[in-house]
């Protein structure tokens, strides 16, 4: 089977994607894996396909690097919706369905970045004082300070495979506060089993975590391994949050044929 790819990355979370509008891209869980594989496929982060569906402008199918299905991903959301936009579906609102619900987006022509909507968040837990929340894929998010320096894999990998998180697997992410308004993050991913240079949902449940206003509208920018991302929310409560945007670049990188 020859297919024609497209890959993308937003903040280095990097994405193979196909157009499989036409309904005729079926690909094993074992394909996508060797897709993604950086030594003997392509190599990426995850792989979408961008599928027709009937009251939206699109559906995204995610799977993480590993081949098995995926919760949301946002960078992966950003950089299709730039993607669609490509193929000249051009609106001024893009409405898309994803596993974890509809998503809104808008495409700034300027800078070339991509505003996206999270689904609402209403519910915080506390973990060892460490909180674990879902922004579209389950999050531990754990501050820390010298986080740039910090080697996170052993740590973040006893979090993951602990006994309360091992069966189904967690994202683990560490934030350190710059000031009230930035912070830095880095996340370790399941599904890639590994860092990576930055993480959409990661990034949204660590803004979440830093909010500099107790209640009403906050905007936190966010440095990553892979560059900056800004998220916008109202904070209802401190489970509460709603109004959740994930802003940010998603960048075309090149264009290439397979065979599989």
């Amino acid at each position: 089977m020859d297919l024609t790819f497209y890959k993308y990355q937003g903040t280095g979370n990097d994405f193979i994607i196909f157009d499989n509008r036409k309904g005729d891209i079926v690909l094993t869980n074992k394909q996508v894996k060797h897709l993604c594989d950086r030594k003997f496929g392509i190599g990426a982060d995850g792989l979408m396909l961008l599928s027709n569906k009937e009251g939206y402008d699109f559906e995204m199918i995610y799977y993480n690097a590993d081949g098995s299905p995926s919760s949301m991903c946002g960078n992966g959301g950003r950089c299709l919706v730039q993607f669609a936009h490509s193929l000249g579906i051009h609106k001024s609102k893009y409405h898309f369905i994803a596993v974890d619900g509809a998503h809104d987006a808008e495409i700034d022509e300027m800078s070339k970045t991509v505003r996206l909507k999270m689904q609402d968040v209403d519910k915080v837990e506390e973990h060892g004082g460490h909180a674990i929340l879902n922004t579209g894929s389950p999050h531990y998010v754990k501050f820390d300070t010298d986080v740039r320096n910090k080697n996170i894999i052993e740590e973040a990998r006893e979090i993951r495979y602990n006994n309360t998180f091992k069966e189904e697997g967690i994202n683990v992410n560490f934030v350190e506060t710059i000031s009230s308004y930035e912070i830095y993050v880095r996340t370790y991913e399941r599904g890639v089993e590994d860092e990576t240079l930055s993480c959409g949902t990661g990034v949204t449940a660590a803004a979440l975590m830093s909010a500099h206003n107790d209640v009403g509208f906050n905007e936190v920018e966010v440095l990553t391994n892979g560059g900056k991302l800004s998220v916008e929310f109202n904070k209802v409560s401190d489970e509460v949050f709603t109004d959740i945007y994930l802003c940010g670049p998603a960048t075309f990188v090149y264009k290439g044929n397979i065979n599989i």
